[in-house]
């Protein structure tokens, strides 16, 4: 993508384009984007001007010495109530007028495109079009309450009367009268009449109808400030806060539209945050209830402080609680002892006192190194100020000092924060090639003329603690609304894009969290406080970092894993990351030379590298491996070793599973030899029809060209022998169909199933036909009589070895299997389970050749379903798809996967059998049985071998099995690869991220979603930028915004 990706594609820039100007002017929709009847446009306007001609009334009876000013503005607000009411009264009425069912209201954001069809000035539809009411009857009329005593009270603010006595120029009083009222206008329609989209959008949903009051309450706070001028009396500083705010006023519609007054949602949590951090000395929380409970708390604990007598009482008060409310011990006694000696604790009913020590008692504990910062610097200020008339010792105790030290020392550091932000957003414009666009040279012209003003807005953002916003990342600046420090409103943690690479993070993190504990106790990250993001980076592996809270002895954090699948985007930003940490951490190539950080202004900072358990992930090409003939020749061959171990362990280890339960279900005094009935209750699983089914190529019943193809019912031979039932003495299989097979049950007898069962039943197709009148040899299964009566321990079930293997070719397939490996095998076994046991146990079992036969035709059966009867070797692409269980089909898998516990036996196996053929590739080639059971004991207890797409895959890597084998392969390259996966110690590289940069690209992407909905995924601000890691910031946002892959819910990680 080059740099000049549109900012906004056609379709987004009309819906902007109209979506704007409704915001500014408060709800009024002017601009439709269709064709509309003027009197739409009308009805709008008029309504707009309510409020202000009702509060002309007032204003007129005022002017004119015939009613008081207090009268007037409760006329004009009973006026405005009155109309508020019967607005809503009048879409009540329209919507009932409505006959078409309304399906569920589901917010949209798009609703602006909704075109209408008006048939009238006062019609339903024109009715719900202009005035769309409320969800709820409850703000029906609390809004219209409030829209009158806005109406009132702002009629009140505005009298002509009242403006003159504060400015003495009638000018003035002019244009504040004008353009109050439009502010009131404003808010007054977007109250009761339509409410506009917030650019401050901070909730993907208002749920509540809370963005309508966001005007009002704004407009409340002012005329607040000028009824307590109205009513305290003549105090010089009320009277000139209220002439500014006279003027400010007529500046609220443009802080509205341009997004930075916040909803109050934000406002409240955002001031409930700054209020606990900066007055209480607390912390931000982790949600929106711990804020809540700790600030009642906090606050509560200074309310108390100042009905405390004693001055003794007080600091032991205010440390006890600092403690318990931080639980944080570096070394705050020296603090405490020094602020204990203050003086002005002898002035003990003061709310300064209180508050300014409450907080510093609270904040040694809380943030120690910060505390002691801010008692320094107050105690060198005490130093060099001799006159004790300045207002620094005159009207200030020690605990406001140190108050407005910390709050100065936190607002500077934000500003210096956000100028090297905005440098970076400015500077990278043009010395990034990718980011060069026609407009660069352009804004960084008009950033070098008023960079006054951009200075102004860095300063006003640093000083409310906002974002500074970079419109769509560009060097457009703007002041974010106020917010939260976590910036998003949801509970943290609770969503994330879960994918199949979610396992990887889910793994690691508590390994993570265990090494931040060490790191944070070195300080090898620096200042681990509220609102600091970090970068982890391992092979493919980014983990983001976000710290929520901190206190005395712990912190919480709040860790994001990005996805593994890395885009063009996401590579690009990767690389320079990997940069970074190489530079940072790799010195030994730049131990004997001076060089210079190329990354100078990048916003990841390396900070250390911390040991993780975690899985490293190494991937290779297996050619030369899987394509040898020898190699696939030998994999042949092993995977009967294999089967034949595979097959023996797990019956071996169900028979301690059923002498467990044996053990529990009968008397201690029962003994061997095993009841033969009980134990096959015991060991073999019941069986489906599917699985009591069996046929073979001898039972194919014959077939001639007068068979009808389409015939439900059998005819000549095949109708008779059905007649003949069970007493038929050479069961066959009957078919309907030529070329395929059905299913006869164990006993011989002929499945009676209605015409609907027949059709569905399973078909093997691709059999050759028969010539009529050639006898086919018929396997018959001999009956089993084992010489040893343990022999029940390892035995087969009786399905598993009815494959339909001709004679002859079972008699040529047995030469292939390995009777000294299977001694071998069977002399392995302990049987310490066993409390009777003969001491010739496993020589009896070797003898056995009844056991040996069993074990040789479901070994022959599972290579039949496997490989066919063809004795040649496997290509490549067979083996792919044996191991990823996916051959085609034929007779032989359709019986294997008929009986599913032995397929994933032989499934087991296969990949056991690939395995071995790599490492023996690697290794060497195995010279005794010993080694080999090595292996295979291994790949039991230490591997999981199988496929990525597995959810086994995922269990193991919780589970944290040492390794993982997969099999794959690239359709690009044409090659087939192998993965391996090792849990180890491994070293992961850490990054601090500048958390202003962080949180602006934030702020735009929520303007650029919520507000302007340009969601397109090939949109410029989600473009590669190396320097500020915007494609990975853009990831690690909370859903819906972002897409993390993995979001851990809060961790508290202990500092000690």
């Amino acid at each position: 993508m080059g740099p000049d990706v549109p900012l906004l594609n056609d379709y987004k820039q009309e819906f902007f384009l109209k979506r704007f100007p409704q915001t500014v002017l408060g709800g009024p929709r002017f601009k439709l984007g269709y064709c509309a009847p003027p009197y739409i446009y009308v009805n709008q306007i008029i309504l707009f001007l309510t409020p202000w001609v009702l509060g002309g009334v007032g204003t007129l009876l005022y002017q004119l010495d015939i009613m008081k000013d207090y009268y007037t503005a409760a006329l004009s607000g009973g006026l405005m109530l009155v109309t508020a009411l019967i607005l809503q009264l009048t879409n009540l009425h329209a919507r009932q007028r409505t006959v078409t069912v309304e399906r569920m209201q589901v917010p949209n954001t798009l609703t602006d495109e909704d075109e209408y069809e008006f048939s009238s000035c006062l019609g339903s539809e024109t009715v719900k079009f202009i005035i769309p009411g409320k969800k709820y009857i409850v703000n029906t009329v609390f809004h219209s309450f409030l829209a009158g005593v806005m109406c009132g009270l702002g009629t009140w603010y505005l009298l002509p009367n009242r403006i003159t006595l504060l400015y003495d120029n009638v000018g003035g009083t002019v244009m504040i009268f004008v353009f109050g009222w439009v502010t009131i206008c404003i808010g007054e329609y977007s109250l009761i009449i339509n409410t506009a989209t917030e650019t401050a959008a901070f909730q993907a949903l208002d749920t509540y109808e809370i963005t309508a009051l966001m005007r009002p309450f704004y407009i409340f706070v002012f005329i607040a400030v000028d009824l307590a001028y109205r009513f305290a009396g003549n105090i010089p500083v009320l009277e000139q806060t209220n002439q500014i705010l006279h003027i400010l006023f007529l500046f609220l519609p443009f802080l509205w539209a341009l997004g930075i007054l916040p909803l109050l949602d934000a406002l409240f949590l955002w001031g409930m945050e700054q209020v606990l951090e900066f007055v209480l000395g607390g912390s931000p929380m982790s949600s929106n209830i711990k804020l809540l409970v700790m600030f009642l708390i906090s606050a509560g604990t200074a309310i108390a402080s100042y009905f405390i007598p004693s001055t003794l009482g007080v600091v032991l008060f205010m440390t006890g609680f600092g403690f318990i409310l931080s639980l944080n011990l570096m070394s705050p006694f020296v603090m405490i002892a020094f602020i204990s000696l203050d003086c002005s604790l002898q002035n003990l009913h003061s709310v300064s006192v209180c508050i300014g020590f409450t907080r510093i008692f609270r904040m040694v504990w809380q943030n120690t190194e910060n505390a002691m910062l801010d008692t320094v610097v107050v105690s060198i200020v005490q130093m060099l100020v001799f006159n004790t008339d300045v207002w620094w010792n005159r009207s200030l105790d020690t605990g406001i000092r140190l108050l407005l030290v910390g709050v100065i020392r936190d607002r500077l550091l934000q500003f210096i924060s956000k100028l090297q932000f905005a440098l970076t957003v400015l500077l990278t414009s043009w010395t990034e090639k990718k980011q060069r666009r026609k407009s660069s040279t352009t804004l960084i012209t008009l950033n070098v003329v008023f960079f006054p003003v951009v200075l102004a807005f860095i300063a006003v953002s640093a000083v409310l603690s906002s974002p500074l916003l970079p419109l769509f990342t560009l060097p457009i600046f703007l002041i974010g609304f106020p917010r939260p420090i976590r910036s998003w409103p949801g509970s943290v943690g609770v969503t994330a894009s879960v994918c199949s690479d979610t396992v990887y993070y889910k793994q690691m993190v508590p390994s993570l969290a265990a090494a931040l504990q060490s790191a944070l106790a070195a300080g090898s990250l620096g200042l681990f406080l509220p609102g600091s993001h970090y970068l982890c980076r391992f092979q493919d592996r980014l983990i983001w970092i976000l710290v929520i809270e901190r206190g005395f002895t712990y912190c919480c954090v709040n860790i994001k894993g990005l996805e593994l699948q890395e885009t063009s985007c996401h590579t690009a930003e990767a690389h320079r990351v990997d940069d970074i940490f190489a530079m940072a951490f790799e010195r030994e190539e730049h131990a004997k030379t001076l060089s210079l950080n190329h990354h100078f202004g990048n916003i990841l900072t390396p900070c250390t590298a911390l040991p993780v358990r975690l899985y490293s992930d190494a991937k290779n090409v297996l050619s030369g491996i899987i394509d040898s003939h020898e190699n696939l020749k030998q994999l042949k061959d092993d995977f009967v070793k294999v089967l034949v171990w595979v097959l023996v362990q797990y019956f071996y280890n169900k028979s301690k599973t059923c002498e467990k339960l044996d053990k529990a279900d009968k008397d201690t005094d029962e003994s061997f030899p095993i009841n033969k009935k009980a134990f096959n209750n015991t060991v073999e699983r019941p069986r489906s029809v599917r699985d009591e089914d069996s046929f073979s190529v001898e039972t194919i019943e014959d077939w001639t060209d007068d068979s009808d193809l389409f015939d439900l019912e059998p005819t000549g031979r095949m109708r008779e022998r059905k007649e003949m039932g069970p007493a038929a003495t050479a069961p066959r299989m009957h078919l309907s169909i030529p070329g395929s097979v059905e299913m006869q049950s164990r006993d011989g007898a002929l499945q009676k199933t209605p015409l609907e069962d027949k059709l569905h039943r399973p078909v093997v197709l691709g059999l050759p036909a028969l010539d009529k009148g050639k006898k086919q040899e018929v396997l018959r299964l001999p009956s089993l009589e084992f010489s040893c009566s343990y022999s029940e321990l390892l035995s087969i079930p009786e399905e598993w070895r009815t494959a339909p293997i001709p004679a002859s070719k079972l008699n040529e397939m047995r030469q292939r299997f390995p009777e000294e490996w299977y001694h071998f095998i069977l002399s392995q076994l302990d049987f310490f389970h066993l409390e009777e046991k003969p001491a010739s146990l496993l020589e009896d079992l070797t003898k056995d050749k009844a056991l040996k036969d069993l074990y040789i035709h479901g070994v022959l059966s599972c290579c039949f379903g496997l490989f066919g009867l063809d004795s040649t070797v496997p290509a490549p692409s067979h083996v792919f798809r044996a191991y990823t269980g996916g051959i085609p089909w034929s007779v032989g898998l359709d019986w294997l996967t008929g009986k599913p516990e032995l397929f994933q036996l032989a499934l087991k196996a296969f990949r056991y059998t690939f395995k071995l053929m790599v490492d023996q590739a690697s290794l060497g080639p195995v010279e005794s049985f010993k080694e080999l059971v090595n292996y295979l004991e291994e790949y039991e207890n230490d591997w999981y071998i199988g496929l990525v797409s597995d959810i086994e895959w995922q269990q193991a890597i919780l589970k944290e099995k040492p390794y993982l084998f997969s099999l794959g392969h690239d359709p690009n390259m044409g090659v087939y690869t192998g993965r391996v996966l090792t849990l180890q110690k491994l070293l992961v590289q850490v990054g601090k991220l500048n958390g202003d940069a962080v949180r602006g690209q934030w702020a735009n992407l929520s303007w650029e979603l919520l507000y302007a909905t340009n969601d397109d995924e090939e949109r410029y601000s989600i473009q590669a930028h190396p320097v500020l890691l915007r494609n990975l910031t853009v990831q690690a946002a909370d859903p819906p915004l972002g897409y993390p892959v993995y979001s851990s819910e809060p961790l508290h990680v202990p500092l000690f």
